[in-house]
């Protein structure tokens, strides 16, 4: 798995379980990110090529966070609750437990 760069901005996916904010946040700085570098995923707003996703897996009880890279960011009409992520392509780089 390729190394993660944990000065990139990182975006959170909670999949509606708003009470694992908390544990999530410090699931990923126990990796090693800083808790300015972690954004709530936004349907307007999405991340840069390179920067990183998180996100609870498996929805509805997820256990693990998924992490991955984002590789292109594509011009899309914003559909959903998915939004302008809607044109994001990323990679799986790990997983970590959701302690």
């Amino acid at each position: 798995m390729a190394e993660i760069d944990t000065q990139k901005d990182i975006y959170l996916f909670l999949h509606g379980r708003m009470d694992l904010r908390e544990k999530a946040e410090n699931a990923l700085v126990a990796k090693g990110f800083s808790k300015d570098k972690i954004t709530m995923a936004l349907p307007s707003k999405t991340g840069q090529v390179g920067d990183y996703m998180a996100m609870l897996w498996r929805p509805p009880t997820p256990d693990q966070i998924k992490i991955q890279q984002i590789t292109k960011v594509e011009e899309v009409e914003p559909e959903g609750m998915v939004g302008l992520w809607k044109g994001v392509s990323q990679d799986d780089v790990e997983a970590i437990p959701l302690q």
